[in-house]
């Protein structure tokens, strides 16, 4: 459409000026040609060869007019819906920046899982034989409760692991050794000591303490790429005001009705206006940067010290490395559950070959994929730097991008009443600096519902990034309906994945995390700020929108 409007000015300046007697001369150097060609658009089917004072216009200046008072209120209606696809078409962008870290991440992560599943299924049956045939299952369910875990389901990471290896030694000591009956009451005995002899090394403690960090790290990274996108997506479908729509008709289409199709608003007087009716999107801007901040902070620690590739890249590596342990110290083991729970019954069918096929120390290779984590983290930094800034700039982007203002020192701009300068100073960002701003007639005592609300969530998102940060596990069980299941994408088998369930909800710490200032170096700046946990600003965010129809 802007197009359109550009070649209805370039027409309009080939025409000769008006010619006239009285007061029309006073516009020898002003022409109607560009409200007739707007008028081919849908709804605006009136036009007026020359300029008119019978017209009352509502919103354009008075006096002389190429507009009816009907075409006056298709403006309205056509500068509406063109700034709010202006503002849609923006978000687009952000959130397309967002969404593709997400998916490079999401992609990375779970291939890095999937070839540690597989490269587990390929080497464990010539390894183990019978150790590993027999128990497959418990190896399906492992993966299949990490993936679960990291698509934010409702599981207790630790409470997970800790079963496997459970249930991996109760299978193991059986059949190790075949030769007793061993009851489900003598296997409740050897579990109960098993923390004390540490059958499998210090493989569980150190896997539990580094795996548990690394998914926490990363499946809050993931889903902080989608919480951004979903807030900005929901800001960016808010609908204008009224008097912001008379601003933004004023500010685009009354240079037309004043037979200036030609010449440009004012970037000042633009700014005003873009100011006043995107006032409380700029509110988002604080806790916008925090997320940003807090994403650059995570991604540091997935790349540093809960370095996902190491960690998530060898879990098949650390699982070998615990069978060994048990066969290397089987008898020894096996003595000390002896003494604790007694000797078990001689078993009627006999030793089983298998026992007597010992094997060495395994050693497994893994594929290294760091530098491509070092260049995704790179990546990200970058995008989140970049979109820092975003929602106080999105005036001056919009202005300059999209309404094509005038220079700022330009002096023959449409000011809002004619051509010349305009002298009005700028209104700073946010809802509570429009107090006086010139151009559009903003209630600050009126927040609008949907910003507040999103920018609760980039708060509650920022919380959970913040206790990720120091690895604190944190549940995702408020997260938008929007998102569910929209990071997966593993290859895991549909008769594997998903059948278990976690026994109890995942245990919450205490979720108290550094924020950085405003000048951003991640989360582990110099300042800090206390936030509540994420059930207290849900707390928070019904109490803001009960007295909504008070505001209303």
């Amino acid at each position: 459409s802007r197009a359109f409007v550009k070649g209805s000015w370039r027409l309009c300046l080939s025409l000769p000026a008006l010619a006239g007697n009285g007061a029309q001369r006073k516009w020898r150097e002003h022409s109607c040609c560009g409200v007739r060609g707007l008028s081919a658009w849908p709804g605006l089917h009136h036009q007026m060869n020359s300029p008119s004072t019978e017209e009352h216009l509502r919103i354009c200046p008075q006096g002389y007019t190429c507009c009816t008072s009907e075409m006056e209120e298709n403006f309205a209606n056509k500068s509406r819906s063109e700034f709010e696809a202006m503002m849609k078409e923006a978000g687009r962008s952000v959130q397309a920046i967002l969404t593709a870290q997400h998916r490079s991440f999401d992609s990375y992560f779970q291939d890095l899982l999937n070839k540690s599943e597989k490269a587990l299924y390929d080497a464990f049956p010539s390894l183990y034989g019978e150790l590993y045939t027999q128990n497959v299952k418990v190896f399906k369910d492992l993966y299949s409760e990490l993936r679960r875990y990291y698509r934010s389901s409702n599981i207790n990471l630790e409470e997970a692991l800790n079963e496997f290896w459970t249930r991996l030694l109760e299978r193991l000591f059986k059949l190790l050794n075949p030769q007793y009956h061993i009851t489900d009451e003598y296997l409740d005995c050897m579990v109960k000591h098993a923390e004390q002899h540490k059958p499998f090394g210090e493989v569980p403690r150190d896997l539990k303490l580094k795996a548990t960090r690394a998914f926490i790290a990363a499946r809050s990274y993931a889903q902080g790429f989608l919480v951004g996108s979903d807030v900005v997506r929901k800001v960016s479908q808010v609908s204008l005001s009224q008097e912001c729509t008379r601003a933004i008709m004023k500010l685009m289409y009354c240079p037309h009705c004043r037979g200036m199709a030609s010449v440009r608003p004012c970037n000042n007087y633009c700014l005003n206006v873009v100011k006043g009716c995107l006032a409380n999107q700029a509110d988002l801007s604080t806790e916008w940067k925090y997320l940003m901040d807090s994403l650059m902070g995570v991604a540091d620690r997935i790349d540093g010290p809960y370095n996902v590739d190491t960690v998530i890249g060898t879990i098949h590596m650390r699982i070998a490395e615990a069978i060994s342990n048990l066969q290397e110290n089987k008898d020894s083991i096996t003595s000390k559950v002896f003494q604790g729970c007694g000797n078990p019954k001689i078993s009627t069918k006999g030793s089983s070959s298998e026992d007597k096929k010992r094997r060495g120390k395994v050693t497994l290779e893994a594929k290294s994929s760091a530098q491509a984590l070092e260049m995704l983290v790179l990546d990200a930094k970058g995008n989140l730097t970049a979109l820092k800034t975003y929602w106080i700039t999105l005036p001056s982007t919009l202005c300059s991008k999209k309404v094509m203002a005038s220079s700022a020192s330009d002096d023959k701009c449409w000011n809002g009443m004619t051509k010349g300068s305009y002298l009005p100073e700028v209104m700073g960002d946010g809802l509570a600096n429009q107090i006086n701003n010139p151009e559009v007639e903003v209630d600050i005592t009126k927040p609008d519902m949907t910003i507040r609300q999103q920018i609760m969530q980039l708060k509650i998102m920022t919380n959970r990034l913040g206790n990720a940060n120091i690895g604190n596990d944190v549940d995702f069980q408020d997260t938008s309906d929007d998102m569910s299941g929209s990071g997966s994408g593993d290859s895991c088998p549909d008769d594997v994945c998903g059948k278990r369930l976690s026994k109890s909800p995942s245990t919450r710490q205490p979720e108290t995390h550094a924020i950085p200032k405003q000048s951003g170096h991640g989360v582990n700046g110099a300042s800090s700020r206390s936030l509540p946990s994420a059930s207290l600003l849900l707390l928070l965010s019904v109490a803001v929108i009960a007295p909504q129809h008070l505001w209303r």
